[in-house]
């Protein structure tokens, strides 16, 4: 893959699995917060398994839409679009009643010195939505951020391990689950809390910060020494078949690729690959942030793209220029700022 175009086709391009849940799961599809990352090829990818199972399904996605042209790309896909604030409540209230909801929206970066906002988004809206959609089955994106550091030999934190955010983002993400988590129980509606760590494609990722600090010749910091990446296609896929899995109280589910990355292995892997060399500072850590994602391996099978294909992929997409987009990760991080 060298193009955009390649690389989105290959994102929206649907499993025979993916069809058949789809296909168990009644009722439209509205994605709350469809602007970011994920959002657009998450659509996408749901437009063209509803089509190729011949189901009779809509996809709404819902933003701001800062960018006219993501608008019209999304709707030249198929993806029908609304205009929304969602903090508006007179904006959000007038959105229409679907039956599944799967919400991405959320604040980050940008955190540290507007912590409000974070909390406003992260927190505060997420009992607006539950109250606007108790009717409705609901995934909630949130993060492994949540989890405390992991040994690195411990295999990482499962779905069984209490929560421990460091700094406000993580918090706010962990008040995110547990105010849909009030809602949900009161109006007992199902719903399946997503926490991912991190979502991969060409343009952004822990690896491809990887691959370019090795193609400029910038050392690595290996104070974060260890992490989990998936491919981002296998998480959209997951996101949209986990909504065949909400239930109430809800469903926890952890979403990464079934490896404990190296993060001086994979810059020696991309160095290899560029005859470069791969320059560290500082050592590794025996903790870090890792999820263990053995229960959604279980249910989903394995990811499709494995860790090598990945970066195989990312290295010719760097050689060649590639376009990528400026939203770091943060990986790197131990404090918890954002």
């Amino acid at each position: 893959m060298r193009t955009v175009e390649e690389l989105e086709a290959k994102l929206a391009t649907p499993s025979e699995a993916l069809i058949k849940d789809l296909a168990d799961v009644e009722g439209d599809i509205m994605i709350l917060g469809v602007g970011g990352k994920m959002g657009p090829s998450l659509a996408r990818l749901a437009v063209n398994a509803i089509r190729e199972g011949g189901l009779n399904k809509r996809v709404i996605g819902v933003s701001r839409f800062s960018s006219q042209e993501a608008r019209n790309e999304l709707e030249a896909a198929g993806v029908e679009t609304i205009t929304c604030d969602l903090l508006n409540d007179e904006e959000l209230n007038a959105l229409p009643e679907v039956a599944n909801i799967i919400y991405m929206a959320g604040n980050k970066f940008g955190t540290t010195g507007r912590e409000h906002f974070t909390w406003a988004m992260n927190t505060y809206l997420p009992g607006r939505v539950a109250e606007k959609f108790k009717n409705s089955r609901i995934v909630v994106f949130s993060s492994g951020n949540i989890y405390p550091f992991m040994n690195y030999g411990s295999g990482g934190a499962n779905e069984s391990v209490a929560p421990e955010p460091i700094g406000e983002y993580a918090q706010s993400t962990l008040g995110r689950e547990r105010i849909f988590e009030y809602h949900g129980r009161k109006n007992e509606t199902p719903m399946l809390f997503y926490r991912l760590n991190y979502a991969i494609d060409m343009r952004y990722g822990v690896l491809l910060e990887v691959a370019k600090a090795v193609h400029e010749g910038r050392p690595i910091n290996l104070a974060m020494g260890h992490a989990n990446v998936i491919w981002q296609g296998d998480a959209n896929s997951m996101a949209l078949r986990c909504l065949a899995h909400c239930s109430n109280p809800p469903e926890l589910m952890n979403i990464t690729g079934p490896e404990t990355l190296s993060i001086r292995w994979a810059a020696q892997q991309f160095a290899k690959r560029m005859g470069k060399e791969a320059i560290f500072e500082g050592t590794e850590s025996e903790l870090a942030l890792l999820n263990n994602a053995s229960k959604s391996h279980q249910i989903f099978g394995y990811p499709e793209v494995s860790l090598l294909q990945m970066i195989d992929w990312i290295t010719e997409w760097v050689e060649n220029d590639g376009a990528t987009w400026d939203k770091p990760t943060g990986f790197q991080e131990r404090k918890g700022k954002f």
